[in-house]
């Protein structure tokens, strides 16, 4: 008998996803996975690789290979409004950031993009950038003049004392368009989906895991409360009123309008249809 392959699947190492993976991790939720957590940018060149079966992944990522995966039906990981855990933090007032150089990260390629579109689109500005460990840049002799700083370090730096000026990049895009945005979507590959080796389908274990922890709050809160900067009510503002997990009606629309707009900045080939993982 063919042995069963062992099945992999990639969870972003922040905060914000606890609330799906908690269950998974702590056996509430039996599954057949072992759990792979890293940053979103390398989660995706895993997915490339086929070194993952269904992952979080970045919806840049899903933009430019949509070929390879098919999407998670109604899970993903967004905001309406300000998110706190993606922010672009200043020297400066935002529009005398004309001319000057922001630092990026390399662990998002959707909020890399999003600034990009914000930037350039929106706000009207020229400016330049430069990739690199955020941490590392803000004890240089030279700090950056702004820098974009995404999930746990996000909420690390967010009072930074040196950068009184903070866009929160979805605020920003819901004055701009009036719709949430998507930061992360769930996708499966289309290679093992061909090759029929799910036993069961990995949306609706996922999906379970997050109507878990946004029922158990308390237990989420007491686990991200090690450690982390925010206090218990922040925490659940954080998680009540920043975060969304859901792929719904208005949430499709904003995912759908940030594919039109990288299309029509040629950041992107074409915005890619929206296939959904069938199992």
């Amino acid at each position: 008998m063919k042995a069963q392959p062992v099945l992999r699947m990639g969870r972003i190492s922040y905060l914000n996803v606890l609330p799906i993976y908690h269950p998974l991790e702590a056996g509430i939720l039996p599954h057949d996975y072992e759990l792979v957590a890293a940053p979103p940018a390398l989660l995706n060149e895993m997915m490339q690789r086929g070194e993952l079966h269904v992952s979080s992944c970045s919806c840049f990522e899903y933009a430019r290979s949509p070929e390879r995966y098919y999407l998670v039906e109604d899970l993903s990981i967004g905001s309406r409004g300000p998110v706190m855990s993606v922010l672009l933090l200043s020297r400066l007032p935002l529009r005398e950031l004309n001319g000057h150089e922001i630092y990026i990260s390399g662990e998002s390629h959707t909020s890399v993009a999003l600034l990009r579109l914000l930037m350039r689109e929106y706000y009207g500005l020229e400016v330049r950038y430069r990739s690199g460990r955020v941490s590392t840049a803000l004890r240089s002799d030279m700090p950056p003049t702004a820098f974009l700083a995404i999930g746990d370090e996000a909420l690390q730096l967010r009072a930074h004392p040196d950068y009184p000026y903070r866009l929160d990049m979805a605020e920003a895009w819901r004055e701009w368009t009036g719709l949430p945005f998507i930061f992360g979507l769930w996708v499966v590959s289309r290679q093992a989906a061909d090759q029929k080796i799910f036993p069961c389908d990995p949306g609706e274990l996922l999906r379970q895991g997050r109507d878990w922890g946004l029922s158990h709050m308390d237990v989420i809160l007491e686990l991200t409360g090690h450690g982390c900067p925010l206090s218990r009510e922040e925490l659940r503002t954080y998680y009540r009123d920043g975060l969304l997990y859901t792929l719904r009606d208005d949430e499709l629309r904003g995912l759908e309008s940030f594919y039109q707009k990288l299309a029509a900045a040629k950041m992107i080939a074409a915005a890619p249809p929206l296939e959904f993982y069938r199992f």
